[in-house]
């Protein structure tokens, strides 16, 4: 199963499958990072930490806030989540590690995925006196309704 189709796949997926991918990546499979990499790795949304806690909290209450942080900081590590700082002080987890940018609402806070190919970025290779390893772009703005 690829990276990708874990993550699709995951609302029709047991514990039990979630603890085999962290064993995958190397990690260690406890109770708590299995809960905390069912809820970040299945949602659309871009989380706060807190706000994983929160979420896991609901299934989980003796989780603690230690203990997520450092599931998702060893999520990160492993390759199973990117973190993002898309506004000064606020970082974000996104489950979706290959190549895309992102639209954020400034009304709601939203973050949108936005697929590679929708936007055209030319000559970053170009780049005088700076060798390129990734970029994204991060748009804000208005949603049309």
């Amino acid at each position: 199963m690829t990276r990708s189709d874990f993550r699709l796949s995951l609302s029709f997926v047991t514990t039990r499958d979630v603890a085999g991918e962290l064993r995958e990546h190397g990690i260690q499979p406890s109770a708590q990072r299995v809960a905390v990499a069912a809820y970040v790795l299945a949602t659309d949304a871009h989380p706060s930490a807190d706000q994983v806690w929160a979420a896991v909290k609901k299934t989980l209450p003796v989780v603690s806030r230690a203990t997520v942080y450092n599931t998702l900081h060893l999520l990160v590590k492993k390759g199973l989540l990117r973190e993002l700082v898309l506004a000064p002080g606020r970082v974000v987890f996104d489950p979706r590690t290959g190549p895309h940018h992102h639209f954020i609402e400034e009304r709601t806070g939203r973050i949108h995925d936005i697929p590679w190919d929708a936007v055209d970025v030319s000559r970053v290779g170009s780049l005088k006196g700076f060798e390129v390893r990734e970029y994204q772009v991060v748009m804000r703005g208005r949603a049309r309704r």
